[in-house]
């Protein structure tokens, strides 16, 4: 009996020793959240900014932008936004098993720009055409990160290469609740020209080509960024839950182990205690 109650101890500090490394990764993660939060609504305002601009240019001017050619849908791009860890409940596999349960009979028709090691290895793994992989941006994404990315997607775009550009990503609605999004970037329903008058004085400088020139590439940079801004503070919220679940368990698991403890250390001391009396009603 005494060797196991040794053995409930050591059961007890091993689990409380995870419960303190899940307790710290909640408490880190939470402040993640926090400042993932700030930036995702810095970044909506600079987003819808652009995409208005572009609206007011081509309700102005009639201009065909090859970055806004419509063609029949042969190749297709997915850029997919996922982690570079684990540890955050079903994250990473709700991003995967999207695109993976939609093309698993049809990978010829898509080619994939990945960001993060999760997502790289499971696509990889089976056997999808993954262009190019981007890992280490995933938690702290920069517009640098997005610029190179959207230039990528752009070029094969001009190029022929593939005939539309979509994003998957996870939205972050509040700390519990994120929801895995397909989003097409080009060609885009949110940049057609709008029907309606043009305005009154419209002067472009230098130049209605020019202008267009320097937004469409913006409006695809800054919806990747959103994007990986969306994914990055869903990550933290993930993992934050995830752990704080987990340390919701230990507690349980210590509990019910020291309940054991106690009814095993009392048996002990209780035959101890019979083992005393039997042995001075022998002496008598």
């Amino acid at each position: 009996m005494a060797q196991s109650t040794r053995e409930i101890k050591r059961r007890i500090k091993g689990i409380g020793s995870t419960r303190q490394i899940t307790k710290a990764m909640e408490l880190v993660s939470s402040t993640k959240v926090r400042k993932r939060r700030i930036k995702l609504e810095k970044t909506r305002p600079y987003y819808n900014t652009v995409l208005k601009s572009i609206k007011e240019v081509l309700k102005n001017v009639n201009i065909n932008h090859p970055l806004l050619q419509e063609r029949e849908v042969k190749k297709s791009l997915y850029i997919t936004i996922n982690a570079d860890r684990g540890l955050a409940g079903g994250y990473n596999s709700n991003i995967n098993r999207l695109i993976d349960n939609k093309f698993k009979n049809n990978k010829d028709s898509i080619s994939l720009i990945t960001v993060g090691t999760k997502s790289r290895d499971f696509f990889k793994g089976r056997n999808y055409n993954i262009l190019e992989s981007f890992v280490g941006i995933s938690e702290e994404p920069e517009f640098s990160d997005a610029r190179e990315i959207g230039k990528l997607a752009m070029d094969l775009y001009i190029k022929g290469e593939i005939d539309e550009i979509n994003v998957v990503f996870t939205e972050f609605v509040s700390t519990i609740s994120y929801k895995p999004q397909i989003i097409k970037l080009l060609p885009s329903e949110k940049i057609k020209k709008e029907e309606g008058k043009p305005s009154a004085i419209v002067d472009f400088e230098p130049s209605p080509e020019e202008v267009l020139e320097y937004l469409i590439p913006k409006y695809v940079e800054s919806s990747i960024y959103g994007a990986l801004i969306e994914a990055s503070t869903s990550e933290q919220s993930a993992r934050r839950s995830a752990m704080s679940a987990a340390t919701d368990n230990a507690n349980e698991i210590i509990d019910e182990l020291n309940m054991v403890y106690n009814r095993a250390r009392q048996s002990a001391i209780t035959m101890e205690l019979s083992e005393i009396v039997a042995g001075a009603e022998a002496l008598k």
